[in-house]
């Protein structure tokens, strides 16, 4: 192993770097408070690339309880209703905290909150930023605000792999750095905001850094993970070699942008009511089989916006150009993505999880919020509601003293990760854990799992990878039915014995691993 270094944080350490975990670290000052950032704060960050905005209900003609009820039918059944509405009522408070902060959203000529709409929202509600920098202009503020605030400090270029668990209680994490050395961080409260899984799938809009990394160290702390199964499927990316996947924000399709085959039929409204307004999984479903049927998918926004796209939509129009694509001239194309993770490490109301001394908040953790399928736009807003309940529950908490001897960690960084392994995990997961499912294609995932963990060994830090995925694809096994973001071809239709939501362990996920082998192996002995 590397040389290895030994960091008292102090009371509150924050692992990650995004919106979740600056906007908690504002909300703690003027306590100190050390932030773990595998990269410059404010890069490689999801929150930066999010093109919609906040929802939040403060239009005179909206309430909390609409709001709620739109989360509600997109969730597919099981959001925690109780658990949206106090977020939705806090919405107001934290857009005033965003504003105070510097965040510019825009405004109307009376001054008001510039409102706009996306898919299955009834109400204007979103809050934005020059149409679609909302993330970029959020995270641009707050990491001023940090870099101004004297309690906060931050540590840049090392990433996370390891709670440091001592007599049952979380004090800290191991983290490493580009050339594999150790940094142990201590501390008596510490807080996963790390991000996302979306790198485990071949396409994505999520950020190099989003591999599920958090999940995968609370997991093997013995920590509860809930809904892991749930994994949102963008439908609208660039299609191209672009890896992360250029996000093509569905406010595009707010605005009336329409989805067409390369025959220029447009296809939607067959399939649903709202037509391309449609809550997410549907539309990437309908998306997904019109390129598996050989037909290239596009959306046309050249009715509704045309030359107005540059002004209203500049993320977008850059990225098109970048691409080499004229959105003005022509439609574009696009495909879905893995985007967000309605699963997480299971919190409750205060953002606590099930170990003792660890809170979690943002994109890693699970609040019942999102149920199946997220409603756009609702993901800001939920870091942001639970950045600052975790910062007055540690306020309020008595914390314990740290151990004196902070233990080595298991996993060794000094190993490489083999970018052929991960290529292959990535590819693997969108074939047979992707936007459509089947029971023979996840056990066929959950067996690569157990061949690519024993080829590279439990040491290695490829195996967070693999934990988080197995977590995914033993959800997703387990789970008979289609629901929100989970779909399965031989379980098309969702079954009331299925609508609540999950909880398991690593431990429950090695189980239905080792059920899936035993399975494959009895059905293959028998053909």
């Amino acid at each position: 192993m590397s040389q290895r270094k030994i960091v008292d944080a102090g009371d509150v350490l924050i692992v990650g770097a995004g919106l979740a975990g600056l906007f908690t670290a504002l909300k703690l000052a003027p306590r100190a408070v050390t932030v773990l950032a595998a990269a410059p704060i404010g890069d490689g960050a999801s929150s930066a690339w999010a093109q919609g905005g906040v929802a939040a209900s403060v239009d005179a003609g909206d309430t909390p309880a609409s709001h709620t009820a739109d989360t509600v039918v997109a969730g597919a059944g099981i959001v925690d209703e109780g658990v949206m509405l106090r977020i939705a009522q806090e919405a107001g408070d934290r857009i005033e905290d965003l504003l105070r902060l510097g965040v510019p959203f825009d405004r109307d000529l009376e001054g008001k909150l510039s409102l706009g709409r996306e898919a299955a929202h009834s109400h204007r509600r979103i809050v934005r930023v020059r149409g679609d920098r909302a993330g970029r202009a959020i995270m641009e503020a707050l990491v001023a605000a940090v870099r101004a605030t004297p309690s906060i400090r931050v540590i840049e270029g090392y990433s996370a792999f390891e709670l440091i668990k001592i007599n049952g209680r979380i004090e800290g994490v191991h983290a490493h750095d580009a050339d594999g050395n150790v940094l142990s961080v201590s501390a008596r409260a510490t807080v996963l905001a790390s991000g996302g899984v979306g790198q485990l799938f071949a396409v994505t809009t999520n950020p190099l850094q989003a591999q599920g990394q958090g999940i995968a160290m609370a997991a093997r702390a013995g920590a509860v993970i809930a809904d892991p199964e749930f994994v949102q499927f963008h439908p609208t990316a660039i299609a191209g070699p672009r890896d992360p996947a250029p996000l093509v924000t569905e406010a595009l399709r707010g605005e009336g942008a329409i989805l067409i085959d390369g025959q220029g039929r447009r296809f939607m409204p067959t399939v649903h009511p709202d037509a391309e307004l449609a809550p997410r999984d549907v539309v990437a479903r309908s998306i997904y089989r019109e390129i598996a049927a050989g037909r290239s998918v596009f959306l046309d926004t050249r009715g509704v916006l045309g030359a107005r796209l540059p002004e209203a939509f500049p993320t977008v129009y850059e990225n098109c150009i970048s691409m080499g694509i004229d959105p003005v001239a022509d439609p574009i194309p696009v495909a879905p993505a893995a985007h967000y993770h309605m699963g997480g490490i299971k919190v409750d109301e205060q953002g606590r999880t099930s170990l003792d001394g660890l809170w979690a908040c943002g994109e890693v953790s699970s609040t019942g919020a999102h149920g199946a399928n997220r409603l756009a736009s609702n993901s800001l807003l939920e870091a942001v509601v639970y950045g600052a309940r975790i910062a007055e529950d540690i306020a309020q908490a008595t914390l314990n003293d740290m151990s004196a001897d902070i233990p080595a960690p298991l996993l060794d960084p000094s190993a490489p990760v083999s970018p052929l392994l991960v290529t292959q995990l990535r590819q693997m997961m969108t074939a047979n854990v992707g936007v459509i499912r089947n029971r023979d294609a996840m056990v066929e995932a959950l067996a690569t799992l157990t061949s690519l963990e024993q080829t590279v060994g439990m040491t290695n830090l490829f195996s967070n990878l693999t934990t988080t995925a197995k977590l995914i694809a033993a959800g997703a096994l387990a789970r008979e039915e289609s629901r929100g973001g989970h779909f399965r071809s031989d379980f098309p239709e969702p079954r009331e014995t299925w609508r609540h939501r999950t909880a398991m362990t690593l431990d429950d996920a090695n189980r239905i691993t080792r059920d899936a082998s035993m399975t494959k192996t009895q059905k293959g002995s028998c053909a």
